[in-house]
């Protein structure tokens, strides 16, 4: 974040700031860089509640937990943004999603590659999710393969996700974030994991173009 001026969001899971030192890792985040850091919501714990049963009381229930945790430790930077772990989202989320304000979600993977493991019935989500006024920020994909996350280091994806994020157009300044809850606006949705940092002996970065 030191090399430009972009924003960027944390999908956070929420009991980690049961962690002091998490904790104040964000809020230092959050000082040195302003309001180009937004906080959302990545659940409570890292279930991915689709892969199970259909459970709306405990959801809706750890959403809530969760969406406090959040405002309580990171007021100016939260965002009622959600992304499902591992992009496990289904239908009936949709209302507990609403019901607790939040706006945009952005947990569907469209490559047809993990549509079968992960979301079968993707269009019935993005169904619900429009419905009850929740705008869905799909990941980003390419050659309807996936682009993000693991896919920049599988071998046999990550050549193909390099080059879309290198093709990328440009991301997101602070006074932009407006257009991501503006349904009318097309943008591309990119993620990786912290953790990507690490690697490389801690010299990686995302591979997006210098702008």
């Amino acid at each position: 974040m030191r090399s430009n001026e972009f924003a960027v969001t944390i999908f956070i899971i929420a009991d980690q700031c049961e962690n002091k030192e998490f904790v104040s890792t964000i809020q230092s985040l959050e000082t040195e860089f302003g309001g180009r850091i937004t906080i959302g919501c990545h659940g409570l714990t890292h279930r991915s509640w689709s892969a199970w049963p259909e459970d709306s009381e405990r959801f809706s229930n750890d959403l809530k937990q969760a969406t406090s945790l959040l405002k309580k430790h990171f007021p100016d930077s939260f965002r009622p943004w959600f992304r499902s772990p591992a992009g496990y989202v289904s239908d009936w989320m949709a209302p507990l999603l609403s019901q607790q304000g939040y706006t945009v979600d952005t947990s569907v993977n469209p490559s047809w590659l993990v549509r079968k493991k992960a979301n079968p019935s993707q269009m019935k989500v993005l169904e619900s999710m429009e419905s009850y006024g929740i705008i869905e920020r799909q990941w980003k994909t390419r050659l309807s393969l996936p682009t993000c996350g693991p896919a920049q280091h599988i071998m046999g994806l990550r050549g193909n996700a390099r080059k879309a994020w290198r093709d990328l157009e440009k991301p997101l300044m602070v006074d932009e974030l407006h257009y991501i809850e503006n349904s009318e606006s097309e943008l591309t949705t990119i993620y990786w994991h912290i953790l990507d940092h690490a690697r490389n002996d801690g010299g990686w970065a995302p591979p997006i173009r210098d702008w």
